[in-house]
């Protein structure tokens, strides 16, 4: 018995496309981050707090660990900002960092990856490599299935 119509062949297209759009959107994020490395403003910051936060119960690891940053901008206004996988050992509370930033939006477009937090690029440059084959495997097996490799 068939759960969706086609069978295996829906199941390996719909589950690529997915996976597919997960690695898109990790690549998207890695492009934002490696072009705030390249491009961006510079600034010396602060990790000012690290916070466990509740994601909800319906979740396997219901609790994630958060590290803001913050740092001042040559016109005088501070900004706090969270950034995604610091690296997987973190930051201590008070602990100097580089930051690059988006000078027209810099509460949006800041990150620490660089010397010593390569944590940035190399978590989104990971799920972009392992979920972009996974979803190439599983789209060639559909053509495979359909018969058209």
């Amino acid at each position: 018995m068939d759960v969706l119509p086609g069978g295996t062949a829906t199941f390996l297209l719909l589950f690529g496309l997915f996976l597919g759009a997960f690695a898109v959107r990790s690549a998207l994020r890695l492009g934002r981050v490696l072009s705030l490395v390249r491009r961006g403003e510079r600034a010396e910051g602060r990790c000012t707090e690290r916070r466990v936060v509740d994601r909800g119960a319906d979740r396997e690891r219901s609790y994630a660990t958060e590290y803001v940053f913050a740092f001042r901008t040559p016109d005088g206004r501070d900004v706090e900002f969270v950034d995604h996988a610091p690296g997987p050992f973190g930051f201590e509370v008070g602990a100097p960092v580089r930051v690059s930033y988006d000078p027209a939006a810099p509460e949006r477009r800041a990150t620490v990856a660089g010397p010593r937090a390569w944590g940035p690029v190399l978590m989104p440059a990971a799920f972009t490599a392992v979920l972009g084959v996974f979803a190439l495997a599983l789209l060639y097996g559909f053509a495979a299935v359909r018969g058209w490799v």
